[in-house]
């Protein structure tokens, strides 16, 4: 049988994530091509439509990106096979990495520094402590627990929501609309690492924006869809939200046209807050080739009526 790579990745950066793969899994036969006989498994990364279409065989489908979104809205997909998400403890440090820069970044006002510094303006401004930030982490999945847990860690009163009840140590989790609209109208930063659903979709549009604390300021490293991008920046203009700082956006890249790029009150970054590093991801990919070779049950399968 062979093992499907279906990506986006440059020659070069595929070239060394097939190498590693072979060197790990020296019998198995890997192609690049879906034309190819016998394929059973697909490691994929933003794939080209169609290109998972007429593989009868095929048992699994794994991807190497932690978000599965676009592979649940490409209808060449095959719905009845299984699909594997990518759940790497790698990623989820260097996403909490991000979360923390974010966060501190707001939190002591560095973002506004960094303004001043442009402005040559001297002007110090006032500083609180991390128990009296009141950090809101919305999706409690292996990213969003692991954000929450160095936040809390740092002094900040964190409180967390998911779309179904998750278990945090030192945070405060909570599921329900009647929930979200009183954490969001309560938190100082809102860090958004829901994945992306139907439920979700436009989850922060210019309702959500107004029953926000007007102090208040939104991270959002999950899905540019999330956001109402216009609906976002009336809240900032008008003074109903005081930051943003995104790494997703509705169209990637971000055209260079686009007003986000020159806002005061927003921070932009080119979707990089926890990138694939493919050391880590080869192998939780591995780890359920082999589980499919041995009979085992494979991790991380995606429940398509939820989306994630």
């Amino acid at each position: 049988m062979s093992i499907l790579l279906a990506t986006d990745f440059e020659p070069n950066e595929l070239a060394d994530w097939r190498r590693m793969l072979e060197e790990t899994l020296p019998d198995e036969r890997f192609v690049t091509e879906h034309r190819e006989a016998g394929i059973d498994i697909a490691l994929v990364a933003n794939p080209p439509p169609g290109a998972l279409r007429d593989l009868p065989g095929l048992r699994l489908i794994q991807s190497m990106w932690a978000g599965v979104d676009k592979l649940l809205a490409d209808t060449t997909v095959p719905p009845e096979v299984p699909l594997a998400r990518m759940v790497d403890p790698a990623m989820s440090a260097a996403m909490a990495e991000t979360a923390l820069w974010a966060v501190l970044g707001l939190h002591r006002g560095y973002f506004d520094y960094a303004r001043q510094q442009q402005a040559r303006e001297w002007r110090v401004l006032p500083q609180r402590r991390a128990d009296e930030v009141h950090v809101v982490v919305l999706g409690l999945g292996a990213m969003g627990a692991a954000c929450a847990r160095q936040l809390a860690a740092l002094g900040y009163r964190v409180s967390g929501w998911a779309t179904r009840a998750a278990a945090v140590d030192g945070v405060a989790a909570h599921t329900g609309e009647a929930a979200l609209s009183t954490l969001l109208h309560e938190a100082d930063i809102v860090l958004n690492l829901l994945p992306l659903t139907a439920a979700t979709r436009g989850l922060f549009d210019s309702e959500r924006f107004t029953g926000m604390k007007r102090s208040a300021s939104l991270v959002n490293l999950a899905r540019g869809a999330h956001v109402v991008e216009a609906d976002l920046i009336a809240a900032l203009d008008r003074g109903l939200l005081q930051r943003a700082v995104l790494d997703v956006f509705a169209t990637e890249p971000l055209p260079a046209e686009h007003p986000l790029w020159a806002h005061p009150k927003v921070t932009v970054l080119p979707h990089a807050a926890a990138q694939t590093d493919l050391r880590s991801a080869t192998r939780v990919a591995v780890d359920n080739v082999r589980a499919l070779r041995a009979g085992r049950p494979v991790a991380h399968l995606v429940d398509r009526g939820k989306g994630y």
